[in-house]
Order: C-alpha cells, then sequence, then structure tokens
C-alpha cells in the first residue's frame, strides 16, 4: 500500500479519470476527500451527487473518505477543499486537481462566456487549489501534487481552443511550481490521462483519437501511474509531464511527453498496479525525464 495513511484530495471525483483514481488511492491506503459538485459536463448546476457513491464504495472498501461538493473555480471555495482535508484527516499530503467541464466549439462559434468557463475550472480552478494546498505541504515538508493535462494542450484538438488552452496553460503552472516548492520536499507533475469518458463521449468521433480508431480505454487503466506519482516512491520525479500511453488490444502503457512529443513509454500486456509502476518506473523511464532549469 504505497499510499498507507497519506491524506489526499481529488478534484473531479465523482466520475471517470477522477474517480478511478480516488479509488485507486484509497485501495493503497489514503484517506480521500471526495470533490464534486455534481454539475452537468458544460458546467450546470444538477441535482446529483456523485461524490457521496464514490464515498460509499470507498467505506464499504474499509477505507475512509468523505465527500465535498466546493468549486474549484472559487478561490474561496478552493481553501474551504483544502480546509476540509484538515478538518476531517488532519493532515494534507496529496493534492490531484482534475475538476474540469467541456463547451466545445470552434473558434468563430465561441462566446467569451464558453472560453472564460472552462478556463475558470480547469486552469484558475487548478491555481486556486496548489496556492491553498502548497504553504501546507511546504510547512509539512512533504506533498504531491498531479494537474491533469490533455493531449489536447500538448498536440491541440479541433473544436476545443479553451480546453486546449486551459489545459496547456495547467503545463506551464505545473512547470513553474515544481521549480518553486521542490526544496519544500513538494513534487509537483502533470498527466495527461487517456480514456472513454462522458467527456470524451462529447467529442465528435473523428476528432478523437481514441474513438476514431474503435478503440476504448477506462479509466481505471490511468490509475497506476497517478498513485506511484503521488508516493514515496516518486520522490524524484517532478516538473515532469506523463500520461497514459496509446491504447491497443492487449496492451497497458504509461509514457513520458516532451514538447508535444512522446518521449518514451513502458508498455506491458495487463493493466499496471502502482507497485508495477515504482518496480519498472526507475529503468523504463526515469532515464528520459526530462531537464527543468528556470529559463534565463
Amino acid at each position: 500500500m504505497l499510499l498507507r495513511d497519506r491524506v489526499a484530495i481529488v478534484t473531479g471525483a465523482g466520475r471517470g479519470v477522477g474517480r478511478a483514481v480516488t479509488l485507486d488511492f484509497a485501495r493503497e491506503g489514503a484517506k480521500v476527500v471526495v470533490n464534486d459538485p455534481g454539475v452537468s459536463l458544460q458546467g450546470a448546476p444538477t441535482e446529483e451527487r456523485p461524490a457521496d457513491e464514490v464515498v460509499r464504495e470507498i467505506r464499504q472498501a474499509g477505507a475512509e473518505a468523505v465527500a465535498n461538493y466546493e468549486s474549484v473555480a472559487d478561490f474561496a471555495a478552493a481553501e474551504r477543499i483544502v480546509r476540509s482535508a484538515l478538518d476531517s484527516f488532519g493532515r494534507l499530503d496529496i493534492l490531484v486537481n482534475n475538476a474540469g467541464i467541456v463547451r466545445d466549439r470552434t473558434l468563430v462559434k465561441m462566446s467569451e462566456e464558453d472560453f472564460d468557463q472552462v478556463i475558470a475550472v480547469h486552469l484558475k480552478g487548478t491555481f486556486n487549489m496548489c496556492r491553498h494546498a502548497a504553504p501546507i505541504m511546504r510547512d509539512a515538508g512533504f506533498g504531491r501534487i498531479i494537474n491533469m493535462t490533455s493531449a489536447a494542450g500538448l498536440k491541440g484538438n479541433f473544436g476545443q481552443a479553451n480546453y486546449s488552452a486551459a489545459k496547456a496553460g495547467i503545463v506551464g503552472l505545473t512547470l513553474t511550481l515544481a521549480l518553486e516548492l521542490a526544496k519544500h520536499g513538494v513534487t509537483v507533475n502533470a498527466f495527461a490521462p487517456r480514456a472513454t469518458t462522458r467527456m470524451t463521449g462529447a467529442i465528435p468521433a473523428a476528432h478523437d483519437p481514441v474513438r476514431s480508431r474503435g478503440e476504448e480505454t477506462r479509466p481505471e487503466h490511468n490509475a497506476a501511474m497517478v498513485s506511484f506519482l503521488a508516493s514515496e516512491a516518486a520522490a524524484g520525479v517532478t516538473g515532469q509531464v506523463s500520461g497514459k500511453g496509446a491504447p491497443a488490444p492487449s496492451r497497458y502503457g504509461f509514457v513520458i511527453f516532451g514538447y508535444s512529443r512522446d518521449v518514451a513509454e513502458m508498455v506491458r500486456a495487463t493493466p499496471w498496479t502502482a507497485a508495477d509502476v515504482a518496480e519498472h518506473f526507475p529503468e523504463a523511464l526515469a532515464p528520459h525525464l526530462q531537464a527543468r532549469a528556470p529559463s534565463k
């Protein structure tokens, strides 16, 4: 159990990749704040409470979790999300910024609100959460922050100017925070998941690199790398952009990204666990980590 007794916050944790990461964290021994306001794919309020369902599942498995329904897009609400970890479990070790919405339109059809709302949840929401969590981690001398980016932010995607801009911005934010927090024992990494979820379902199949090939990958196939990055085993890994490898029959992998290109990949014929990643990362991916230094 790589995350035994650690306390984590996962935003957007009620569905999809966020849910898969949260459940894996719990299996690895973490206590989790399950944040999800239960909004629609476009960010509109609903009566749904997916965070409650995830908490129920975790507790039934004998682990600890609490639900939180705040919006990461609000600076004060983000502070309350962080406070919920301290109030419930007394500490905060891990933050996964996964919350997101989409409002896909081509540039000439995109409204100012479409752009602003997507930026607010993805990019500003990531900043808000990091801003409130980082001082706690700094003072503790330990922290793991994993920010969810996307292939859309690394390579672009038709009809997603707002989403791609937000996800590219998250990479830049990640690289800077990695530099600023390294001396405090806090690592900051970005991860680009690849999965068939309700969010990818909104993309026309012709512009979805997974569905356009008739392939499908499950959200839980992303979780092992995120759990590894959240663990003590990843102490030397910071300022990196990694992701789920391209799906294929009987092929499960993770990749290190450079600047909009794949640098190295490790693959196998069965799904990975966090312990598997920790075992094979040093020889398969560690030699290909990207050097990060402040720009002059």
